[in-house]
């Protein structure tokens, strides 16, 4: 099989969730910002916001304000029990939905836009790639999209200057790695070709 520094970096990227309290450099956070804003968007529309969060009294208080939001107002809507755990975890006090990560970054965009979860699930693939390149650590962060609509999240994402008619898609947490995550193996059968 071929390989590439691209497609290393693929194989060799984990979701990382235990994180070095250590802050990560400007210029690494810059070169993510970076590489989400390359990513395809939807006839280029490039109408994403992405706000990266390394303030730990900002994180601290996001923190509460989603613990809230789930022990008191979120009702899971399907099955998945990733969903169901989040509300569960919200009851103890140690919880923290980005896993301590010195930097989280929030994907927002246009509700009324077709493509907008699709334009920044692809950014943030690029920003996990480019945290890979450069030896960092990443996870993908589903709770404040599940939380998009929760009024005491929503309100201080207002005040963070995440704008009130964005839709929370998606968020991502960075930093050093302080705990490897296994490789796990691929499973059989999800991919065909048609010649």
């Amino acid at each position: 099989m071929p390989s590439n520094q691209v497609l290393q970096a693929i194989r060799n990227r984990r979701s990382t969730r235990a994180f070095l309290p250590e802050q990560i450099p400007d210029e690494a956070l810059h070169a993510i910002l970076d590489a989400a804003i390359w990513a395809p968007s939807g006839s280029n529309s490039q109408s994403w916001l992405f706000t990266a969060i390394q303030s730990k009294t900002v994180l601290d208080r996001l923190n509460e304000e989603m613990r809230q939001g789930f022990l008191l107002r979120y009702v899971p809507d399907d099955d998945y029990p990733a969903k169901h755990g989040a509300k569960k975890s919200a009851q103890r006090n140690e919880f923290c939905f980005y896993n301590h990560a010195p930097t989280l970054i929030i994907a927002s965009n246009r509700p009324n836009y077709e493509n907008a979860m699709a334009d920044c699930a692809l950014a943030l693939e690029n920003m996990f790639l480019a945290a890979e390149s450069l030896g960092l650590g990443s996870c993908y962060i589903n709770s404040p999209h599940w939380l998009r609509d929760d009024p005491g999240v929503r309100d201080y994402l207002l005040t963070l200057g995440i704008p009130r008619e964005h839709t929370i898609c998606s968020s991502a947490a960075f930093g050093f790695i302080a705990k490897e995550s296994p490789a796990l193996p691929r499973k059989e059968g999800t991919v065909q070709i048609i010649r």
